[in-house]
């Protein structure tokens, strides 16, 4: 079966998402000469260097910067958190949405840093668009449950544990829950309102 069932156990957005990242960081590591850690170099040219995308006009890194990672650890634990929480979100919303919120809320993450950083920074890595994806799941099922608070608490608190490393952005982390949550806030208005139709509960 080779790659089919890897696509229909964490679904076809999510694992091509996994494949693209792991595509990238192949391209990396040839690039550095290094599988473990990524030169400064490269990861300026690829991820996004605040200085050139407002001086030199590659604002195409605010995209490509969603797919880059430092190193094989920030790799790897960024691939294993998309694979859990990718395919939650996409057994919900369906693939084409799920590609929309790592993207739209991996930019928002990389828009951020890019207005909040210094000019020299360097950032990458997939950590906005996941947090957008989790701040999706967190709270669309706050709003279907009926338990914003909670979701709220738990977004946050997850920011914050995530957050207070050294040298990890977290304006990009910011970027990337705040609009995740927006969306699930979204979707989870429409699934509950399905639901009313559905079974003839009320909603409000």
């Amino acid at each position: 079966m080779g790659l089919e069932r890897y696509f229909y156990r964490y679904g076809k957005a999510t694992f091509s998402l996994f494949l693209v990242n792991v595509a990238v960081y192949v391209t990396e590591s040839i690039l550095s000469g290094n599988p473990v850690n990524i030169s400064i170099e490269v990861l300026a040219r690829l991820g996004q260097w605040n200085y050139a995308v407002t001086n030199y006009g590659w604002w195409w890194q605010l995209f490509t910067a969603m797919f880059v990672h430092v190193g094989i650890l920030h790799i790897v634990f960024n691939m294993y958190f998309l694979l859990m929480m990718g395919s939650q979100l996409e057994h919900v919303l369906g693939p084409k949405r799920t590609v929309v919120v790592y993207i739209v809320s991996g930019l928002v993450g990389n828009l951020l840093t890019l207005l909040l950083l210094p000019p020299n920074s360097v950032s990458a890595g997939a950590s906005g668009a996941l947090f957008g994806i989790v701040g999706t799941l967190i709270v669309m099922m706050g709003v279907v449950g009926g338990n914003m608070q909670r979701a709220l608490i738990n977004a946050f608190a997850l920011f914050l544990i995530n957050s207070i490393l050294p040298g990890v952005n977290a304006y990009a982390h910011l970027g990337g829950l705040v609009t995740g949550m927006a969306i699930g806030y979204y979707y989870g208005k429409r699934i509950r309102r399905r639901l009313a139709l559905a079974y003839g509960y009320g909603y409000y």
